[in-house]
């Protein structure tokens, strides 16, 4: 717990407190409009927050060399949250077009 200093721990919790709460409002965005892919996002955020999970873990217990797969693991949660957050944007665009595509031919 050593490893960071109390205004970084704060930063690194305030952070994952606010992913979670971005993705809860994403979610309930999704609920509210009816338009499913907001949902894609949110969960598309979730490899992300695992990352996120995985450092302040790493850190809280002062960086172990027995605790070093967290640091693999977080960086393959990164790759995959980036990848998914990619794919959720893309298809939100995509369906944005085709709203416009089919109002436009009404």
């Amino acid at each position: 717990m050593h490893a960071l200093s109390i205004p970084t721990w704060m930063v690194h919790v305030s952070s994952v407190i606010e992913w979670i709460a971005a993705i809860w409002f994403i979610w309930r965005y999704g609920e509210i409009t009816g338009n499913r892919y907001w949902w894609g996002l949110a969960a598309a955020m979730l490899p992300a927050l695992v990352s996120a999970m995985c450092a302040c873990t790493w850190h809280y217990f002062d960086n172990p060399l027995d605790l070093a797969w967290l640091v693999t693991l977080q960086a393959s949660m990164t790759v995959l949250g980036n990848c998914t957050l990619c794919g959720a944007a893309w298809w939100i665009w995509r369906q944005t077009q085709q709203t416009k595509t089919d109002s436009d031919a009404d």
